[in-house]
């Protein structure tokens, strides 16, 4: 469950300098986003989170 929440940290502190950083770019692909069909977005969420399962995977052993 410590691994999780480390986890869980991590994301917000990455997603939280990217909002910092990039705050115009970060908008101006929002504003793209709106305009995608929800599917393309749905696909580009299932095939994040399977990268993401593959790299803990290999990580963890």
């Amino acid at each position: 469950m410590t691994d999780f929440i480390v986890a869980i940290g991590l994301v917000l502190v990455i997603e939280g300098l990217l909002y910092a950083v990039f705050t115009d770019q970060l908008k101006a692909m929002m504003t793209e986003v709106l305009g995608m069909p929800s599917s393309t977005i749905r696909l580009v969420g299932v095939a994040v989170a399977a990268i993401g399962v593959l790299i803990v995977w290999f990580v963890k052993g």
